[in-house]
């Protein structure tokens, strides 16, 4: 069996496409029961944050895995293949394990260093425990990478070359300013009460904000984030609870809002926010094209629309499917990774354009049509790209559209969620600043790197080799402890003869007759079992038990069932650790 993740993240795909594939809590146990249930997969395990989505699994062959695992991912992400494929990316044997160790090191993270991939992972590890479809190779997997992660944040400092995306995001709404200095006095709504929202209030509080509001579906969650940020030690400030209804009330008093939910439809949209700012200025809300530097009619309260655009090329040239002079106002606020130039069109009819333009017009109709033949070349292609490189190429992402100068802004907005909580179209509104995942990606694509990430690096490299050669060792154990389960046998059956044809020796004899035997065949297999686990251990090692077995001529089976009795037995280990940390409740 082999190690094999296949999956998308902020590197490899835009965030309209990680929103769209995002797997809520239900959707992720299914996943995982399907990949076990798959007839290549024996364990398997899913890691989903706000900006990855991976699926790792212990396969024994390596396309017909990648096709399962692709296939999966696109029915429960609810993407299809077609569209899902391009953006992903596959990682097997040594670089799956190179891939997790850097992602538990926060090197592959939007914001580089950021610890809290670390207790996203260990939640993982629990799911996959809980619904048993982690065995030993997982388990070994991801407790390493914890272990990984907790070495690079405590030997190095990788925390200095990136934050918390909660500290991240706050530091690009001050716009240079110390977020202290920026906070200090300001009224914070933050809505939602998980880990990643409660951070965001604790951190507010500690940059001084005079008061924290806790918007939350389940009241009692509000309730109990407000009264620990009442009650703290450090960072004791006046916290109170509302329900969600009053958010849009309590928006208008706010300076600072962070939202993240696990909702799937927006939580703020263009014209609550608009209604918002109108409150506290009392005047219309005005939109801004910040990519053209243009100034849009004024809009005020709910009737929020995209500004009228100059006139542009797009739709002009001979052939070109689209009618663009006019865009549609059908959908206020819509834009496609920040362009202006194509508010108001919906994804169909950016592709369609997007086709035209690459000389390549497909219908999204027929495409929609593919049949199973069109579904094994997708797969084929993305199995036979990573057989050749290891991992799908990741795509980069475009560069950012430099925005020209706006009004000084009146309410700042942080959205942690994916799928997002606020209307993208929040960002032409004149009067407010709003960094979310997408901002914040493209503000850290060109952080620099410190030296402390090339040691944390060479951590992860030395890592992956002792994880290799510990997994190669295993692999050979059960072979070992079938030859000498296979020695004791033949030393008690030699036994029971000599007994059988020597009755008249006395059990002192017979003891030291038995000792003698045991002795001669541990000696004569110390020597040949260490040594060939020091082989097994290292690079090609693998044959050794293949070599063991035939030398010896030992039986498969037997060798199996030591396997399966150690994996059963690490298995009630394990379940025995959940059940006492379950009977212990949350510390």
């Amino acid at each position: 069996m082999s190690l094999l993740v296949v999956g998308l993240s902020h590197r490899s795909a835009p965030v309209s496409v990680l929103e769209r594939a995002a797997l809520a809590a239900d959707s992720q146990v299914k996943l995982v029961q399907d990949t076990v249930a798959a007839e290549p997969a024996a364990e398997a395990a899913v890691l989903a944050t706000c900006n990855r989505i991976e699926l790792y699994a212990d396969v024994d062959k390596f396309h017909a895995g990648v096709a399962e695992l692709s296939t999966l991912l696109a029915q429960h992400s609810g993407l299809g293949l077609e569209e899902l494929t391009p953006y992903l990316y596959v990682h097997y044997e040594d670089r799956a394990v190179h891939h997790l160790l850097s992602v538990a090191c926060g090197l592959d993270s939007m914001v580089v260093g950021e610890g809290q991939i670390l207790g996203q992972i260990k939640d993982s590890l629990a799911r996959a425990q809980e619904l048993h479809t982690a065995g030993r190779l997982l388990n070994d997997l991801f407790q390493q990478a914890l272990r990984v992660g907790k070495r690079a944040h405590s030997e190095t400092g990788i925390d200095r070359a990136g934050q918390s995306l909660v500290t991240f995001g706050l530091e690009q709404l001050a716009l240079g300013t110390p977020v202290a200095d920026w906070a200090r006095g300001k009224k914070a709504l933050v809505i939602g009460a998980g880990s990643m929202s409660s951070l965001a209030a604790a951190t507010l509080a500690r940059a001084g904000v005079a008061e924290v509001v806790v918007a939350n579906r389940t009241q009692e969650r509000a309730e109990r984030l407000a009264q620990i940020l009442t009650e703290a030690d450090d960072h004791a400030v006046l916290a109170r609870a509302v329900p969600m209804s009053a958010v849009p009330d309590e928006l208008t008093r706010a300076d600072i809002a962070v939202s993240c939910t696990g909702a799937t439809g927006l939580v703020l949209t263009a014209e609550m926010v608009a209604a918002a700012v109108e409150g506290r200025t009392g005047e219309p809300v005005t939109e801004t094209a910040t990519e053209t530097g243009t100034e849009s009619a004024t809009a005020s309260g709910s009737d929020v629309r995209p500004t009228p655009l100059p006139p542009t090329s797009v739709g002009t040239e001979d052939g070109c499917p689209l009618d663009l002079s006019a865009p549609s106002i059908s959908t206020p606020g819509f834009s496609a990774m920040g362009d202006a130039a194509v508010a108001g069109m919906d994804a169909a009819t950016l592709e369609q354009h997007a086709a035209w333009a690459a000389g390549s017009a497909v219908e999204r109709r027929e495409a929609g049509r593919r049949g199973p033949e069109a579904d094994a070349e997708l797969i084929g292609a993305l199995a036979a790209t990573a057989a050749s490189v290891g991992r799908i190429p990741e795509r980069r992402r475009p560069e950012p559209v430099v925005e020209l100068p706006r009004p000084e802004p009146v309410l700042f907005l942080l959205d942690l969620a994916m799928p997002r909580d606020i209307d993208g179209a929040v960002h032409r509104l004149s009067g407010v600043r709003l960094v979310d995942i997408e901002s914040l990606a493209e503000a850290s694509a060109d952080a620099p790197m410190a030296a402390d990430v090339d040691q944390v690096r060479r951590i992860v490299s030395d890592e992956v080799a002792a994880f290799g050669a510990a997994q190669r060792a295993a692999h050979i154990t059960p072979t070992v402890v079938a030859l000498r389960t296979m020695a004791a046998d033949v030393v008690a059956s030699e036994i029971a003869r000599l007994h059988g044809r020597l009755p008249d020796l006395d059990d002192k004899q017979r003891s030291e007759i038995r000792q003698t035997v045991h002795r001669v065949v541990d000696k004569l297999l110390h020597a040949p079992t260490v040594r060939v686990k020091q082989l097994a251990a290292e690079p090609g090692g693998a044959g050794y038990a293949d070599a063991l077995r035939t030398l010896f001529d030992l039986d498969q089976e037997t060798v199996a069932a030591v396997s399966r009795a150690e994996n059963q037995n690490q298995q009630d280990q394990q379940n025995l650790q959940h059940q006492n940390a379950k009977n212990r409740g949350p510390a």
